[in-house]
């Protein structure tokens, strides 16, 4: 059936109208790695040389690409190395917000809190005042984070972490915004930001005791498919951003919070209580709103 036909049928939800079937299977294919990758850190008995073996596995892959994507523009640079600074502190708490609790507790919070912080960034920065969608968004995404923060057998130290981390998604969310435009070339800026990110990784672990050398010998193939999970997702959403409406795509993106939740309930094995299952549909319905709210 025709993507055309199915919208009279109604099979799809009428928020993914402007998007073909094909770009619709792209876009949730990045999710699920997005979240894949992150269960990869999670399985890791240590998560942050968990999440050094994946960031040197993604910046591997990116350097043999690099003199096919030429340089990003002398602009662009500053904001490259803000945004790499900003991914750095970004996998270091997420390995503590890993280490400390669960996954489906701790991916919903970072994931679908930051778009809320761009909002609400966005008015002292910007002048510009949220709509009454951007409204609603906001309440389902604080609802969800109290019903998550609040609820039995959440870890405070996680979440703590966890939010903590929505602000650095955050920051670095704005800081690419305005450094891939000022690049000139969005490969090569990408590209980059994996290379800058694995190099500005190794230096807080080499020569602490935690055998590094070691943990890559041993799970290089987790790194090598984390890297791979962590660029793929990237660049499958940045295609897809070239054939269907920016918002639309970062809209259903945010389905990895709920990717995330059956991994960690399926392939990790964590107890998830129905409380928590719920606080994350109502994070990524929050998430999902704030996208497409105008």
């Amino acid at each position: 059936m025709k993507p055309r036909d199915a919208w009279k049928n109604g099979r799809f939800p009428f928020f993914l109208q402007a998007m073909s079937g094909p770009t619709i299977a792209v876009v949730l294919l990045a999710a699920l790695l997005h979240a894949t990758w992150n269960a990869l850190v999670k399985a890791g008995p240590d998560k942050l040389l968990s999440t050094v073996v994946v960031t040197s596995g993604a910046g591997l892959l990116a350097v043999p690409l690099l003199p096919f994507a030429g340089m990003p523009a002398p602009a662009s640079w500053p904001w490259l190395a803000a945004s790499a600074v900003c991914q750095v502190v970004y996998y270091r708490l997420l390995a503590l917000a890993y280490r400390h609790g669960d996954m489906s507790q701790a991916y919903p919070l970072m994931r679908g809190t930051a778009p809320l912080l761009v909002v609400l960034a966005s008015g002292p920065l910007l002048g510009e005042v949220p709509s009454a969608g951007q409204g609603v968004a906001i309440a389902l995404i604080c609802g969800g984070v109290l019903a998550m923060t609040l609820g039995g057998g959440a870890s405070r130290r996680s979440s703590a972490y966890a939010l903590a981390n929505a602000v650095c998604i955050a920051a670095y969310t704005l800081v690419d915004g305005i450094g891939v435009r000022a690049s000139g070339a969005p490969a090569a800026y990408t590209l980059w930001l994996f290379v800058l990110t694995a190099l500005g990784m190794l230096p807080g672990v080499a020569g602490t005791g935690r055998g590094l050398a070691a943990y890559a010998r041993r799970y290089w193939r987790t790194g090598l498919a984390g890297g791979c999970g962590t660029m793929a997702s990237y660049g499958l959403a940045l295609w897809a951003m070239t054939r269907a409406p920016v918002a639309m795509v970062a809209a259903l993106r945010e389905t990895s919070i709920l990717f995330a939740t059956l991994i960690a309930l399926y392939v990790l094995r964590e107890r998830v209580s129905g409380r928590r299952i719920a606080a994350a549909g109502l994070i990524a319905c929050g998430a999902v709103a704030m996208r497409l709210a105008r």
